[in-house]
């Protein structure tokens, strides 16, 4: 994974900015690599007893899928630099201070992103399940 990271900076070495520490970025290029490999991992799993009483049932299933779904949809109709915040934000788990390095934005000014990204993805989410309700 460590390897990943330096090929991963040395192909996108455009994308460093030198007002910050390598540290910070080589730390958020491996959290996010280190992230998604547990992700995969995580889909392939051995089966043990307990897990045999811990299955969802069909209609769980395709609930949850739906609300994935929804939730997908509604991303896509935030605008593109609040998707970023909340990708980073919730998706990714980085800091306040990482995203506000990543957007270049100060970390109050992130605060705030994020909260109106929210808000917006709250509103949409509503009116998207008042349409199937009414």
């Amino acid at each position: 994974m460590a390897q990943d990271v330096f090929v991963y900076l040395l192909i996108h070495k455009e994308n460093y900015d030198f007002n910050y520490s390598l540290k910070t970025y080589l730390y958020t290029i491996a959290k996010s690599k280190a992230l998604n490999y547990l992700k995969r991992e995580k889909r392939i799993v051995a089966i043990n007893e307990n897990d045999i009483y811990d299955v969802q049932t069909l209609e769980e299933k395709v609930f949850l899928n739906e609300r994935k779904n929804n939730l997908k949809q509604a991303m896509l109709k935030l605008k593109p630099e609040y998707q970023s915040a909340v990708y980073l934000a919730d998706i990714e788990e980085l800091s306040y201070k990482e995203i506000g390095q990543i957007m270049k934005k100060s970390e109050s000014g992130i605060k705030s992103l994020i909260f109106r990204a929210r808000k917006s993805l709250e509103e949409i989410l509503r009116k998207e399940a008042g349409k199937y309700e009414g």
